[in-house]
């Protein structure tokens, strides 16, 4: 009895323990949510719809641009200079009538870099550079087959979309997307990283297969025809 409730429990925890690929992120068995994730912020407040009316807005906005730079024809830098030119003649009114009407304008918000903002957001820029150069680098040697496959498809999948949407509409997709599928994740987690680790056990073993079969054959061959 004992040996058959073992087989069984090895054998749901077999799928269960690895159908949670967030489950090995930490140590301890520790997970973070979703919320920790996004940054835990405000930001992830509004993309996890704890403040509806902030993403409904978000929402809003970015479908009237879409259809303000889709439907009008016109370019992004003319209407960006159309809109600067209607605020700036608006506020410019306003402080005119006020004069004449002996009241004092509403005063507008000081923008000032700090330069503590000015280096904190150099240094970050420079690590995520580093980074992105330093897998470049590991691309382009050769280092990483799995990561070139990855960033040769994806590369080639942007270029394949990008004949049938302008960058426009991929912004609006990619906003939409940003508020709607961490929300759905996040209530729906178990069901999706069952399904998820399924999939991804899948791909490792063909992926394991593609290594043993060919891969790992092609520095051998390499170096025998060098010699020869």
């Amino acid at each position: 009895m004992d040996a058959a409730g073992g087989t069984e429990a090895a054998a749901n925890g077999g799928i269960e323990g690895s159908a949670d690929p967030c489950s090995s992120a930490a140590a301890g068995g520790h997970k973070f949510s979703v919320h920790q994730i996004a940054g835990g912020g405000k930001a992830a407040d509004i993309i996890l719809w704890r403040r509806g009316r902030v993403t409904f807005g978000v929402i809003f906005g970015a479908t009237m641009a879409w259809l303000l730079f889709e439907k009008s024809g016109l370019s992004f830098l003319t209407i960006c200079c159309d809109i600067f030119l209607i605020l700036i003649v608006v506020q410019f009114i306003r402080v005119k009538i006020a004069g004449l009407l002996n009241r004092q304008p509403m005063p507008l918000p000081e923008l000032v870099l700090s330069e503590e903002m000015v280096s904190n957001a150099a240094a970050s820029f420079r690590v995520k550079v580093n980074n992105m150069l330093m897998i470049a680098h590991d691309i382009t040697l050769g280092k990483d087959f799995r990561l070139f496959f990855q960033v040769v498809l994806v590369l080639w999948l942007l270029s394949v979309i990008g004949n049938f949407y302008s960058s426009i509409t991929l912004a609006y997709i990619g906003t939409i997307g940003l508020v709607t599928i961490p929300a759905l994740y996040n209530k729906y987690q178990r069901h999706v990283d069952r399904y998820a680790g399924m999939v991804h056990r899948n791909i490792s073993r063909h992926y394991k297969i593609v290594d043993e079969n060919v891969i790992s054959r092609l520095p051998r061959s390499f170096i025998r025809d060098k010699e020869d």
